[in-house]
């Protein structure tokens, strides 16, 4: 098989699967009350995932070397203060995300 075949049927299992994925839970719970432990999933679990991003992005963040984690900080409070402000989190994302580059790439090279 050649490497294009491959990819291409890789990437075609990969997109079924996503697609199965995402359509199964509209199958099996069709006309049903949604299972407590799913709402409760459903509540919890985007904080969650945003407690375990911010822990990996500043997981290698050295405060005892310069820039002494600077750009971080900063771009950390960009995003709470827009997203205090404008209560929108792609905006809040992006924000921060162009803030540190900016930081990183000009301020503190």
């Amino acid at each position: 098989m050649s490497n294009t075949v491959f990819a291409a049927v890789t990437i075609a299992v990969a997109a079924a699967v996503t697609i199965l994925i995402r359509f199964a839970p509209f199958v099996l719970l069709r006309g049903r009350k949604t299972p407590e432990i799913v709402t409760y999933f459903g509540r919890v679990l985007p904080y969650a995932t945003m407690a375990m991003l911010v822990v990996f992005c500043l997981k290698d963040v050295r405060v005892t070397a310069a820039p002494h984690g600077l750009p971080e900080l900063i771009a950390g409070a960009v995003v709470i203060g827009l997203h205090a402000w404008k209560k929108n989190t792609l905006l809040s994302i992006i924000a921060g995300t162009v803030c540190y580059m900016f930081l990183v790439q000009t301020v503190f090279v």
